[in-house]
């Protein structure tokens, strides 16, 4: 892990800029807080320069509640080298979904690959942001897309509690795949987002096996999540990882 640049924001919170390997990400320490800062992976869908206001007001707002969080660039997204099949498939779901057409197998080509790729690199950073003196758990993840978070909640023991925003497709097999969470959940579903298979997101929620899950739904297509949200999801970390 290299960190590239370095800056204290107005508001105390240190940001920086690093690369793992060939992966680019960011990291924001709190001002003050205890020593270690429990964690957040702060997940979004890919392009990190395009999606930065967005990600960092969120991961400012969980810094400033004590807590680190970090980001990576997606696989094929942003500056890292194009899969030529994900970008079809990007292209094939745009046209199907304008059309009206069935998509399975068109997320089928495109989620799975790109969920196996990124879980191992969120893994790798997790390895390193926890390997710092300043950060600690219990860790945390909140955001998108919701196929990464669904696995990284499987598979990673070291996550205790997951935001999930259902603002993307998965696979049929992946609702499959949610039975296994066990961690608490809040999942945020925006009623009229046009990206997204509303039926579906209810079926995915039902099935994750959580013994602690809520589903905040608010009228809105996709870009429309209430401000209020990113508080009722502070308070819901805040609750599971102090």
């Amino acid at each position: 892990m290299r960190f590239t640049t370095e800056q204290r924001l107005d508001d105390g919170v240190l940001e920086r800029e690093f690369t793992l390997g060939e992966i680019p990400g960011i990291l924001w320490t709190p001002a003050s807080s205890p020593t270690p800062a429990p964690l957040v992976l702060v997940g979004h869908p890919g392009g990190l320069r395009r999606m930065y206001p967005r990600v960092a007001a969120r991961a400012r707002h969980t810094a400033a509640q004590g807590f680190a969080a970090v980001t990576i660039e997606l696989p094929g997204a942003g500056d890292r080298p194009r899969s030529a099949a994900a970008d079809q498939a990007r292209a094939d779901l745009r046209r199907a979904l304008e059309a009206g057409e069935p998509v399975d197998e068109i997320v089928e080509r495109l989620v799975p690959p790109l969920v196996d790729q990124a879980v191992p690199e969120w893994q790798a950073t997790l390895d390193a942001v926890l390997a710092l003196p300043e950060v600690g758990g219990p860790v945390g993840y909140s955001g998108g897309l919701i196929g990464v978070g669904i696995r990284l909640a499987v598979v990673e023991p070291r996550i205790s509690a997951a935001v999930l925003f259902a603002g993307s497709y998965v696979p049929r097999a992946m609702v499959e795949e949610a039975r296994q969470v066990t961690v608490p959940l809040l999942v945020l579903l925006q009623w009229d987002d046009e990206g997204n298979d509303r039926q579906l997101a209810l079926d995915l929620f039902d099935a994750f096996g959580s013994r602690e899950k809520t589903l905040h739904a608010n009228l809105g297509g996709h870009t429309g999540v209430p401000d209020f949200e990113g508080e009722d999801a502070t308070r819901f970390l805040t609750r599971h990882l102090r």
